[in-house]
């Protein structure tokens, strides 16, 4: 890791915390692994242009990285394998190439793979290794020296003042593709049943380390599952576009509920805006839900010895079984907070608390909280005096004084509280 996280890394964390905790919820046993490269060529360019070292770089970033995904309710991995501590293993792992013939080694420069050594080339990115050639240079560097552009370093020949580890090639580092490969064989063991990312690493990345790992004679991974791109307006975010934006300006600017819910509502596979315009739906969706749990509240309706409806959770369950369709699986969800605030509305008490517990149960299988933070009632300072306001413009609407009804209600909105008149009476919030 070499720099601050941006919405992408967000989106594909996102994605695949909720696949876990879906799989976990029902039933399956997961480990989860989430490599970390910490020896690569953009952390040392990186380091260098920061007057840094490479370790002290890549653990600031990382730490940055797994705070701001706790901010978005993502659980830490079983397991996080760190490349700088298995380099005797990814040595290990090049010898077997270099003697199953699927690997050379160009003196002064390192080790490369042989993509002709393994026939399956180029299945999981759909393409032949002759379409590949053609576009060479796009994804892939090209060298005089190796024997198909398509070729990629295993091990690179040490630098001056860069990090390395002694091999029988002489010193060097590991090359991305074989660090993520052996720390993923290592934990999982061979044939392990998914890897994932965003689709910006099906080529070459992902399509690389299935190469090397099978032409060492070790089953890599059975499925494949790739989130798609984060867009504005239509357009990837990247810097070069001047449309990129971290995750922490975005947590800045929300409640990391918001983009949580946002994720949610995009399918995993396909291209999600993620502009202001986006933000605020999602923000306006999430008061929705806070806003039941507020008037549940005010009306008495706790989530005590009721189970959640069976029907709603076969219908989430329904959607979340077909490809990870969480838009659906959310759609059923705020079908379910309509009915709650119905029940509310009709003073069908059971009906209502039916339908609270089973949009609680089912937002934690999404990882969402089950209501907002701010409530009616004394919960940090200040709130006693608001509560007592409240009451106070209740009482003047009740005794017909709504000017002054309505001066308190203008000094609590100058506060930034805002009030919602109900039924069973006056729900505030901020």
């Amino acid at each position: 890791m070499y720099d601050e996280p941006h919405l992408g890394h967000a989106r594909t964390a996102l994605v695949f915390d909720t696949l876990r905790r879906f799989l976990v919820w029902t039933g399956t046993d997961v480990t989860f692994v989430s490599n970390v490269t910490d020896v690569e060529d953009k952390i040392i360019q990186r380091a260098a242009e920061t007057g840094a070292t490479e370790p002290d770089l890549a653990r600031r970033y990382e730490a940055i990285y797994w705070e701001q995904l706790g901010s978005l309710n993502v659980d830490r991995p079983d397991e996080v394998p760190h490349a700088s501590a298995v380099v005797p293993e990814i040595v290990d792992f090049i010898e077997e190439l270099v003697q199953a013939g699927a690997a050379y080694l160009i003196e002064g420069v390192g080790v490369y793979f042989a993509v002709e050594a393994y026939d399956d080339y180029g299945a999981l990115s759909h393409r032949t290794t002759a379409d590949l050639l053609e576009g060479a240079g796009a994804r892939v560097d090209i060298d005089a020296q190796k024997r198909s552009p398509l070729d990629f370093a295993l091990w690179k020949s040490a630098k001056p003042g860069e990090p390395a580890w002694p091999s029988p090639w002489g010193e060097g580092r590991p090359g991305w593709h074989i660090e993520c490969s052996a720390m993923s064989l290592g934990l999982l063991s061979d044939g392990f049943d998914l890897h994932g990312g965003g689709d910006d690493l099906v080529f070459p990345h992902h399509e690389n380390e299935r190469a090397q790992a099978e032409a060492a004679g070790r089953r890599f991974a059975r499925h494949w599952m790739h989130s798609g791109m984060v867009v504005v307006e239509g357009e990837k975010m990247s810097k070069s576009l001047g449309n990129f934006t971290t995750l922490g300006e975005v947590l800045d600017s929300y409640d990391p509920r918001t983009l949580r819910l946002l994720v949610l509502q995009t399918h995993y596979r396909k291209p999600m805006e993620m502009g202001r315009a986006e933000m605020d739906a999602a923000a306006a969706g999430l008061a929705r839900l806070d806003a039941l749990f507020r008037r549940a509240r005010v009306a008495g309706i706790d989530q005590s010895e009721v189970e959640p409806d069976p029907e709603i959770v076969s219908s989430f369950r329904a959607a979340m079984d077909d490809d990870l369709n969480t838009p659906g699986a959310i759609g059923v969800v705020f079908d379910a907070v309509r009915r709650a605030n119905q029940a509310i509305d009709a003073e069908d008490d059971d009906t209502a608390r039916r339908a609270l517990v089973t949009v609680t149960h089912l937002l934690d299988v999404l990882g969402l909280s089950a209501a907002g933070e701010a409530a009616d009632g004394a919960e940090s300072p200040g709130d006693e005096r608001i509560a007592a306001m409240v009451a106070a413009r209740d009482e003047a609407r009740s005794a017909k004084d709504f000017a002054e009804a309505d001066r308190i209600r203008d000094e609590l909105t100058s506060l930034g509280v805002t009030l919602e008149d109900t039924a069973h009476g006056t729900v505030w919030h901020r």
